[in-house]
């Protein structure tokens, strides 16, 4: 039995909010090239609604296997794997011999998976945002913060980020 990491990877605002109208709210190419940098040759878990919010010249995301999670049987994806569950898309990550998977979200994606995660990538962006998709809560009683790293605002990128990498305990 292989060891497999299960990961979320997600940004959230100082409010929890990952999301409005199944979009992003904030445009933060700092974030972005960290989410690629992170994930590049991993399986990415995503909740179906969650796949069809990337814009269609990035679908699927490159150099990833895109594994969508949805309960349309008939449901398809050009490059893609579909599934109708987390333990099923875990399981397929698995078989591919992946040594580390990431949850990508959606809000129910991460509600449904949080307890599965053996780590989190959380990039937390410093600002309060009106939204509809939320981060669940995190118990920092039941993880280690093992890396920090905080980044200004700069021209490209409108609020300061910090990346945090949390492992349970």
């Amino acid at each position: 039995m292989n060891q497999t990491r299960i990961s979320i990877i997600v940004a959230a605002s100082e409010n929890n909010v990952i999301g409005k109208n199944n979009d992003l709210i904030w445009h933060l190419p700092a974030d972005m090239k960290y989410f690629k940098d992170t994930t590049i040759g991993h399986c990415v878990i995503m909740g179906r609604k969650n796949y069809d919010s990337i814009p269609l010249k990035f679908r699927p995301l490159k150099n990833r296997t895109n594994i969508i999670i949805t309960r349309q049987s008939d449901f398809k994806a050009e490059g893609c794997v579909v599934v109708n569950s987390i333990e099923a898309a875990i399981q397929k990550g698995r078989a591919l011999n992946d040594t580390e998977l990431f949850i990508i979200g959606g809000a129910q994606i991460y509600a449904q998976s949080l307890h599965l995660a053996d780590r989190i990538y959380l990039t937390r962006v410093h600002h309060k945002f009106e939204g509809d998709a939320y981060f669940p809560a995190l118990d920092l009683a039941q993880y280690k913060l093992i890396s920090s790293r905080d980044t200004p605002p700069d021209v490209k990128n409108e609020y300061a980020l910090s990346y945090l990498v949390y492992d349970k305990i």
